[in-house]
This record gives structure tokens, C-alpha cells and sequence, in this order.
């Protein structure tokens, strides 16, 4: 997992997000006042140190930027390059395995969200280094997350995406429709193919949190917006910087700016031709999974009783969606399986 992370290619799409990166900018330089003076964790400081340099400029009496990945090396040297070396200290290593040269820290900084959020779980490693570092009061960047539902229109991808299958170059490999139904994507979605209410599906406090509660067992009703049809859930998240002066949050929703996180694509067994002001209804369930705690898996069921349409639905356990990847450098692929 963390050799992955030692590829260029994922860095620089990170870096090139400028939602993300200006997100932490704002968040850092816009609580000068909060971290000058003040000595920061950047758990996870990825080949470029970037946020650690933020928070050397904002004035922090010293950084601890700490990474697993062969790319720490670059960091270190990227920070020297820009006259940060006296400021920041880099530290190879696992963060559940490092020792700091000090007893406790005031500022805990990470880019820790991975797809849906959840995957990839780093968030242990934040809540970890939280337990053991941050002092009484202290601050986390973010501290708090919450993800979002809808349903979507997306006939013409579903299109190609299951009926593909019964002519492969000649042949019929329709066999490969039920397990490509169950595989979730990363995508971007426009907005203008949401057809239901935008509803909120679970949150989190990072200041509280423990690995238990990083996972999603939910309800969800949306609210078609108009006649349509939907063949889809989509599902995305948004983190907050809520300790500071003025709390800012960065948003991966279709109607934001696209990041490289995208949004989670989850097809449905049926296609619901659903009216307005119509409901839809269903419990979700986003879990680790048991053969890799950094993947995810999905268990969906839901029920709509419409004009048009009666369906009620649940995915047989065999059938339960699995998150997983082989190299974190898929992500820059649109549309992009996780699996």
C-alpha cells in the first residue's frame, strides 16, 4: 500500500487538484493566528511536504511531516529547496510507529480521504496520531466529514456499460453483465443528471471518533425534483475546517469544482421511472471489507413504490459490492473501477 504511494503520477494529480490543495491553503494560512508559534503533525506529507510548507509559513514553531512511502526522500529535499529545513523536520516511517522528539503536538494536519471518503482507511492512522500526540484542545485539519446521497439519469453509460457484454468482438460474454452491475465507479457526475433531492447520509466528528464509527449504516429518502428516470445512486463527501475563525469546507459534489476524488457511482438492479415529489427509500451500509481493511464494501437495498414503478430490492450477500484497487495511480482514469 504505502510502496503505491511512491509513484509520481499520484502526486501530481493531487497537487494539480486545486479545490484540494486550495482548500488546505485557506484552511492553514487563513488560522495564522491559531498555529503560529505552535508545533504541527502532517501525518501522510506525500513527496512535495506542501502542507507542512503551509504551515511554515503561517508560522509554526516546527513541523513534523511524517510518510511510509519512499517519496519522504523527496519531500525532504523539496522542503530544503524552499528554505523550510530548520522548520521541518521529515520522519520515514508509519505514524503508529515513529517517535517524535516531543510529548505532544498542537496542530494535527492530513489529506487523509481516499474514495467514498473511506477508502483506503487512513483515517486510522489520524485518529491514532490524534490519541497519541494531540494535546487537550488541540486542532485537527479537517475535523469533521460527512458524505451525501442522490439518485441519478445516466441511461446512456448504463447502456454501454452492461450491454457491452453481449458481444464482446463476437461473443457473447453476457455472464460478465451481473458482476459488472455490482462493480461501483469513480466518476464525474453533472449535476444536471440529478434527479432527486441532495441528502445528507452520515457525518462525523474527528475530534471524537473512533475507528468503530468509521463506517456507514444508514437510511436515506430522496425526493425526485422531476420526472425522470433513475438508474443510479451517487454518492460524495465533504470535510470541514470548523475549529478555525470562519470554518471552510471542501466539497467533491457535482455542483463544485471536479476534484481527483470525484464522485461514487453505485448502479441499481432496476430502472425506476419515478415522478415528482415521488420517494425513494433504502438503507446503505459502506463497511471494511474482511479480506483487506483498506477496501470498502457496499450493501445496498431499497424500495419504491411509485405511479409507474413497484420495487423493492436488496443485493444477496454474494453479491455485496467490493471497493478495491491495485495501484492508487487509477484514480486519474474518468470513470475509473475501483476493482
Amino acid at each position: 500500500y504505502f510502496d503505491s504511494y511512491s509513484h509520481f503520477g499520484i502526486h501530481e494529480e493531487m497537487l494539480k487538484d486545486s479545490v484540494r490543495t486550495k482548500a488546505y491553503q485557506d484552511a492553514i494560512r487563513g488560522n495564522a493566528h491559531l498555529i503560529r508559534g505552535k508545533v504541527v503533525l502532517d501525518v501522510g506529507c506525500g513527496t512535495e511536504g506542501i502542507l507542512s510548507m503551509f504551515a511554515a509559513q503561517a508560522g509554526a514553531k516546527h513541523v513534523y511531516a511524517v510518510d511510509s512511502s519512499k517519496m519522504a526522500e523527496n519531500a525532504k529535499q523539496i522542503i530544503e529547496a524552499n528554505g523550510f529545513q530548520d522548520v521541518i523536520t521529515v520522519i520515514q516511517g508509519k505514524v503508529e510507529e515513529i517517535d517524535l522528539p516531543v510529548e505532544k503536538v498542537d496542530v494535527i494536519v492530513s489529506e487523509w480521504m481516499g474514495y467514498c471518503l473511506l477508502f483506503e482507511a487512513m483515517f486510522d492512522s489520524i485518529i491514532y496520531a490524534r490519541d497519541r500526540w494531540l494535546r487537550d484542545g488541540g486542532m485537527l485539519l479537517p475535523d469533521k466529514a460527512e458524505l451525501y446521497i442522490a439518485a441519478i439519469e445516466d441511461a446512456k453509460y448504463k447502456e454501454d456499460k452492461i450491454h457491452f457484454w453481449e458481444n464482446v468482438y463476437g461473443f457473447n460474454m453476457s455472464l460478465m453483465k451481473r458482476v459488472a452491475m455490482f462493480e461501483p465507479l469513480v466518476d464525474t457526475v453533472h449535476p444536471d443528471h440529478i434527479c432527486t433531492s441532495i441528502r445528507p447520509l452520515w457525518n462525523v466528528d474527528l475530534l471524537t471518533a473512533q475507528k468503530s464509527d468509521m463506517q456507514v449504516d444508514a437510511p436515506f429518502e430522496l425526493q425526485a425534483i422531476r420526472n425522470d428516470y433513475v438508474h443510479a445512486l451517487l454518492i460524495f463527501f465533504e470535510v470541514g475546517f470548523t475549529q478555525g475563525h470562519k470554518p471552510l469546507w471542501l466539497s467533491t459534489g457535482p455542483h463544485h469544482k471536479s476534484t481527483h476524488w470525484h464522485q461514487t457511482v453505485l448502479y441499481l438492479n432496476d430502472v425506476l421511472t419515478i415522478a415528482k415529489d415521488e420517494l425513494i427509500q433504502g438503507h446503505i451500509k459502506i463497511f471494511p471489507s474482511s479480506t483487506s481493511k483498506r477496501h470498502l464494501d457496499f450493501s445496498l437495498n431499497y424500495q419504491f413504490d411509485g405511479e409507474v414503478t413497484l420495487i423493492s430490492s436488496q443485493l444477496a450477500p454474494e453479491f455485496i459490492d467490493r471497493l478495491s484497487m491495485d495501484s492508487p495511480t487509477k484514480r486519474s482514469t474518468r470513470r475509473s473501477h475501483i476493482g
